[in-house]
């Protein structure tokens, strides 16, 4: 009776495990899928980009049209760039919401990108999310960030936002504005963080 017992109990335990196993491969078999660099035809505004990007699509045609020109022309504030490296830019996350068919965006994501490239920031701390013209993604990340206009960069430490950008810096100055935002990241977050898990 006790060995049944014993078979039965082994039989459930394993059957769990199987049914665990299974959940976690389709889970990351879903992730996996998540589709990068989505491109439409439109009648109105021709190709336009949608979702997650990465910054290379962004030298491509018809893209590159705006993007490259801007990046190359902008001439960053040095001494703005040089707060962003000694307040250590490469720690926080960056959400940046911009839109293919945007004049905004085009002045200001290439922009961005330059100020970027020169504080040497990683790209695996950047989400690029193309909306379309109703400010709408694939996957709906404009509602979870609750973004209304583009470009929105949103500025994030241990996913807390920190501050954003909306549509064009307050100072003239993406790199300006973004020093200010650092400047207001209060150290009391990760206390807050780990008083939480306490």
């Amino acid at each position: 009776m006790k060995n049944n017992r014993d078979m039965i109990c082994k039989k459930i335990i394993a059957n769990i495990f199987t049914v665990l196993v299974l959940a976690l491969t389709t889970q990351q078999f879903s992730a996996q899928k998540a589709v990068v660099n989505r491109e439409v035809e439109t009648t109105n505004d021709g190709k336009m980009l949608l979702g997650a990007q990465l910054k290379d699509q962004f030298v491509k045609e018809p893209y590159s049209e705006w993007y490259t020109k801007e990046f190359n022309e902008y001439q960053t504030d040095q001494k703005a760039v040089s707060e962003l490296k000694k307040n250590k830019i490469t720690t926080y996350d960056l959400v940046v919401f911009i839109g293919t068919w945007c004049e905004d965006s085009h002045r200001d994501f290439p922009r961005l990108m330059k100020i970027l490239d020169e504080v040497k920031y990683p790209d695996s701390r950047m989400t690029i999310i193309a909306v379309n013209r109703k400010k709408e993604s694939p996957n709906g990340e404009e509602s979870k960030y609750n973004v209304s206009k583009v470009p929105t960069i949103i500025v994030q430490k241990y996913g807390k936002e920190i501050g954003r950008i909306i549509e064009m810096p307050t100072s003239g100055y993406i790199e300006r504005d973004l020093v200010e935002i650092l400047k207001k990241d209060d150290p009391s977050v990760i206390r807050e963080i780990f008083k939480k898990e306490n």
